[in-house]
């Protein structure tokens, strides 16, 4: 692992160059009082993590960041820096952490903790709404035989466990609005054939059904929209403006998303 430190203050670069050799003594630490330094090396070398301060003379800590991440979309940015003002912008480019100085021991090892720690989850779904959609179980992507089932299940995810009829779900599903017996056999269809899906795959307990309406069971699975609005620093490093982007509707959410 390589750790990029940017700081133009000599001594505030040497403490946390001595934090971080304390808390990870496996990483090559790479420092740098000089930013142009920093990012030609960046651009032969991948850091793992960036520790950035924000003001450094002619160059800001936030446009180094963009720069970083255009380099290298999967880098960790940790922000290091005397000023709060600056939160907003940072995490706006999701940083994935934001330290005041001076910094304490803690404060790294929080920050790591957080970036290394293995997810520890007992469930067995994992759902990916960045990118894409799809659902996983025991590490194996489920196979759905109509395209439409797997975009009901999608919208059911995206409302987070609140209820739609199946005149609503079509209504989102089906762009012209109609709703009439056949459209209404259609949903009928879709739902039972998500439910043999799921049951193959030992999952049926995602689905909750009462009367003429159907919901997610948000405690069965685990899903990277719902630790990115929980707050999870990993969850908001890896959003990239990709909610179901293969979903129209789901631009409404990705609104919410970017508030």
């Amino acid at each position: 692992m390589v750790f990029m430190l940017v700081d133009d203050e000599a001594p505030a670069l040497r403490d946390l160059e001595e934090s971080l050799r304390a808390e990870a003594p496996e990483a090559e630490l790479c420092g740098f009082t000089s930013p142009s330094m920093a990012m030609d090396f960046a651009k032969k070398t991948e850091p793992s993590i960036a520790f950035l301060d924000i003001e450094m003379g002619t160059t800001d800590g936030i446009t180094m960041a963009k720069q970083l991440k255009a380099l290298w979309p999967e880098i960790h940015i940790i922000f290091v820096t005397s000023y709060e003002q600056y939160a907003l912008d940072a995490f706006s480019i999701h940083a994935t952490g934001y330290l005041l100085k001076p910094v304490s021991r803690e404060d790294i090892r929080r920050e790591l903790t957080f970036i290394y720690r293995e997810r520890k989850t007992s469930q067995r779904i994992q759902v990916k709404t960045f990118g894409g959609f799809d659902v996983y179980v025991d590490g194996k992507p489920l196979s759905f035989r109509r395209m439409k089932s797997k975009e009901f299940l999608a919208y059911l995810i995206d409302r987070r466990g609140s209820s739609v009829t199946l005149r609503e779900a079509a209504n989102i599903l089906f762009e012209d609005g109609q709703y009439d017996l056949n459209r209404r056999k259609y949903m009928q269809t879709i739902y039972a054939e998500l439910r043999s899906t799921l049951q193959n795959a030992g999952a049926e307990t995602m689905l909750v059904k009462r009367h003429n309406s159907y919901a997610i069971n948000t405690d069965t699975f685990d899903c990277d929209s719902y630790r990115f609005l929980a707050g999870d620093p990993i969850a908001i490093n890896n959003y990239r403006r990709d909610y179901m982007i293969c979903y129209s509707w789901a631009e409404y959410s990705m609104g919410r998303l970017e508030e």
